[in-house]
């Protein structure tokens, strides 16, 4: 079925996904190339992945301007995960990461006919702005074997790589590092006099007539070399049971953050367009041209960031737009695959380099320490750990890390101890209210959390311990922070009621919200403490009990009858 984003096409838009089209080619045919030989795979592959995945999302999928294709990290991910188990360009290697692409789909496709888009809301911005920062970390430096011409191991951690290429200074290449550090100068050099100019496609070009003409690649340069040209065939990766054992876990995490890293760029420019994206048909979208793009020798590909700002800002209007982005590369796929022969493995890797800087930002780390140092905290350490642990393990442990900050926060809720501000005529957090009037018979404290079993100790001792310092005779918990409690809680606080009570101290309730009443009444709270009144207002509750005078000694007392006007709080 073709989408009416399609079929509804004006003249202008039609010159215009030409123009967004013709751009985003001449950008994805480096950077193709480029994130394919990040993958461990031939350059070619990355061309492969640029074709029919295009086609299918173009069909299947909700958002207008979304670029499907090789990207970055999910590229290094690919290579991290799959080069443990095979040799990085080998025939195994390349069939392992076919099969990956069809499991990572298929995946997605699942994901999506069950409606799971929901499940990426588990991960928080701090995670994945962490990973993500440190992933183009790890991406620059495993291009530096290419940009300085040296063998280094297949790991990528960040420390082992960079101690491995101090060993080998002595080994690096200087013609090759002179060719790297020369297009990627001209890269900045370019995106920074006129960001309109194709840069990629400009290095890609100057860098292959240089060697051509100079013979460069005679000089121990290392070039692509030989692309085969056609098209690849239909076939059917070879599946085994022991490789989708194997390679279950990658494929899980691939499926995610390639959806999550679509999902928000395709987001983001919806919104400035106004229409919706439908995050399930994503996932089924994605599925399918993994799947699909899998049977033609792809790997696993998703939406990308650059790109689909490119296709934004050059005018894009419909997925026409990548359907002709993958009918150019087609082509050349088909025809004109040798023209790359001389392309140094070093231009690619400057490529790749001035690509991913950006994706460094260490502006939001200091932000969000600045906002909020519990999410600095889990930055940092989804961050750090996927520098030096894992690129595989950032998200997981920076996910885990999260829960654990959660746990340990919902166990330690806040209580405040309120006093009476008079010009406000309120009850306010003394420690943000130095001037509020507070009593010693009278303590009052304000719970800002729903009660579960794990923090009813810490309540409990909290109380136990203000309370050991005064003369009290009435303590009232404010209930308005709390929107649900457990049996565990409601028992705690029973005993609570009654320790007190022995020590000549009335334990009341104000603010109780009418979910939490109804939890509290079947425990028969309505029979066994009625004078706690616990729908009233703190303001209702001391006038109620004949102690509003302990916070205001101008307050003149009045008959409750009169005095309170049943304003329960619901």
């Amino acid at each position: 079925m073709i989408p009416n984003s399609l079929m509804n096409h004006t003249k202008a838009t039609l010159k215009r996904d030409m123009i967004a089209g013709i751009t985003l080619f001449v950008m994805l045919i480096p950077q193709g190339m480029a994130y394919a030989m990040l993958a461990g795979l031939p350059p070619v592959m990355g061309l492969y992945a640029s074709t029919i995945p295009l086609f299918v999302y173009a069909f299947l999928g909700s958002s207008k301007h979304l670029s499907v294709g090789p990207v970055a990290i999910t590229s290094l991910l690919v290579f991290s995960g799959v080069s443990v188990y095979a040799e990085p360009g080998s025939a195994s290697y390349i069939s392992t990461v076919i099969v990956l692409a069809m499991m990572v789909g298929s995946i997605q496709v699942l994901f999506g006919i069950l409606r799971l888009g929901f499940i990426v809301k588990f991960i928080p911005h701090s995670v994945m702005n962490g990973y993500t920062s440190a992933a183009a970390i790890v991406i620059g430096i495993s291009q530096l074997k290419h940009l300085l011409g040296i063998e280094l191991g297949n790991y990528l951690q960040v420390h082992l790589l960079l101690l491995e290429v101090f060993q080998k200074v002595y080994d690096i290449h200087l013609l090759t590092l002179l060719i790297g550090v020369g297009c990627i100068a001209l890269l900045l050099a370019m995106k920074r006099w006129n960001p309109k100019l194709p840069a990629a496609l400009v290095v890609v070009i100057l860098s292959i007539a240089t060697v051509l003409l100079f013979r460069l690649d005679t000089q121990q340069l290392r070039v692509v070399g030989d692309i085969p040209n056609g098209f690849p065939g239909f076939s059917l990766p070879y599946v085994t049971f022991e490789m989708l054992k194997m390679l279950a876990p990658l494929a899980l995490t691939i499926a995610l953050l390639g959806y999550m890293e679509s999902l928000s760029i395709a987001k983001a420019v919806a919104k400035k367009e106004k229409y919706d994206i439908k995050p399930n048909k994503e996932f089924t979208a994605l599925g399918f041209s993994n799947i699909i793009g899998s049977f033609f020798s792809s790997y696993p590909v998703n939406g990308s960031f650059s790109r689909t700002a490119v296709n934004h800002q050059a005018g894009g209007a419909t997925q026409l737009t990548a359907m002709i982005t993958g009918l150019l590369v087609t082509i050349t796929v088909a025809i004109f695959t040798s023209f790359f022969y001389y392309l140094p493995n070093a231009t690619l890797a400057a490529i790749i380099m001035v690509a991913v800087y950006k994706l460094v930002d260490f502006k939001e780390m200091k932000h969000l320490f600045i906002v909020k140092q519990f999410e600095g905290w889990i930055w940092l350490a989804t961050f750090f750990t996927t520098l030096f642990v894992g690129i595989q393990w950032g998200i997981i442990l920076g996910a885990l890390f999260t829960l654990v900050l959660i746990i340990k926060k919902s166990a330690k809720p806040n209580i405040a101890q309120l006093g009476y501000v008079a010009n406000e005529k309120s009850f306010r957090d003394i420690s943000r209210y130095p001037e509020a009037i507070t009593a010693n018979e009278v303590v009052l404290l304000r719970i800002d959390s729903s009660l579960h079993f794990a923090n009813i100790s810490f309540l409990e001792e909290e109380v136990k311990h203000l309370l050991n310092r005064k003369t009290t005779q009435w303590l009232i918990l404010d209930m308005s922070g709390v929107n649900d409690i457990d049996t565990i809680s409601i028992q705690r606080l029973e005993e609570i009621i009654h320790s007190f009570q022995q020590r000549g101290v009335t334990v009341l309730f104000a603010h109780m919200k009418g979910s939490v009443r109804d939890t509290v009444n079947k425990l028969g709270w309505q029979e066994k403490y009625k004078e706690q009144q616990n729908h009233l207002s703190i303001d209702q509750l001391l006038k109620e009990k004949g102690i509003r005078s302990y916070f205001d000694p101008s307050y003149q007392y009045v008959s409750a009858t009169k005095e309170w006007n049943n304003n329960f709080i619901i």
